[in-house]
């Protein structure tokens, strides 16, 4: 079998057997794992910047939140359905996503990390400030009423459930699509030799500008069905944690691979959930078990499978 068959059955079969969940697993894990899902699309659109691209980032957060806020306020101020308030958070994760690809990208390395993270805590302070619009950190609920897409009531544990799963499968195949496409083997050449990849011919930072665009996208349509999806919009979502989370997850599930970033996110909610019910420290049990795997398996759980098994693995 080739790699490209091998890759598009080992997705495949990823996608087929959270779609068996749907029936088989219980209500809570429905809950967790819709959460997991929408989650690990934010952390796809980090991995084009990090795992690809070469580029840490610790802004991401700022797109997350603005494509939440850019939904919730679409359906809050101006009565938009839930299909056009989720094109508009979209659309403002893109255009934040420009924005700051425009400046943060004349930096490099160190810089290019600082500058981003500022620019997130410069967003966040913003959702503060305007509080009367945003309602600061007490955030804000979406009723039932406002998440009727196409009929279907979106707080509904099950419709849930499926909702994040097609928006997975589109961004996962997009992203695969996307790695084994002419522009993400681009990346990948700046990521391993920029300067190579510029005596080659290519516009480094063209394709730079646009990893951070596709890259702040999808972020932003993640906090946008995050948004829809939970009911709920709120400033935690645009603080520094929210960055870092990405980047856990996708180190965990391995970098530069399109299925770790579900993997990392997969594997650190139910690690959190498992060892919080046996004692009040799991966070000192989760710490421990991050650090073994930073030891054992330095490249991630996806990123080792590639390492030690299939070197074709996307």
């Amino acid at each position: 079998m080739s790699d490209g068959a091998r890759s598009i059955a080992v997705h495949g079969l990823l996608l087929a057997a959270l779609a068996a969940g749907a029936f088989l697993l219980p209500d809570y894990h429905h809950g967790v794992l819709a959460r997991v899902m929408v989650l690990s699309i934010y952390a796809a659109g980090y991995n084009i910047l990090f795992g690809y691209t070469g580029l840490l980032s610790l802004g991401h957060a700022l797109f997350f939140a603005a494509g939440m806020y850019g939904m919730g306020l679409a359906i809050t101020q101006y009565g938009a359905g839930p299909g056009a308030a989720l094109l508009a958070g979209l659309i403002a994760g893109i255009a934040v996503a420009a924005a700051l690809g425009l400046l943060a990208l004349r930096t490099t390395g160190v810089a290019f990390m600082i500058v981003t993270l500022m620019f997130a805590q410069a967003g966040y302070l913003t959702i503060l400030y305007f509080a009367p619009l945003t309602h600061g950190d007490e955030g804000f609920v979406l009723q039932g009423a406002q998440r009727l897409l196409f009929g279907f009531d979106l707080s509904e544990a099950g419709l849930r459930y499926w909702a994040a799963l097609i928006l997975f499968a589109a961004v996962l195949i997009g992203v695969l699509l996307l790695v084994r496409s002419r522009f993400g083997r681009v990346l990948v050449a700046i990521r391993e030799n920029e300067e190579r990849a510029r005596m080659l011919g290519y516009d480094t930072f063209a394709h730079k500008l646009g990893a951070v665009v596709i890259s702040g996208g999808i972020a932003a349509l993640a906090g946008a069905a995050y948004g829809l999806l939970f009911g709920y919009v709120g400033a935690t979502f645009a603080s520094v944690q929210y960055s870092i989370f990405p980047l856990l997850w996708v180190l965990l599930g391995g970098a530069g691979t399109v299925i770790g970033p579900f993997l990392g996110t997969l594997f650190m909610f139910y690690l959190i959930d498992l060892s919080s019910g046996y004692t009040s420290a799991y966070m000192l049990i989760a710490g421990v078990v991050l650090v073994a795997l930073t030891l054992f398996a330095p490249q991630g759980l996806a990123g080792e499978v590639r390492r030690r098994i299939w070197r074709g693995l996307p």
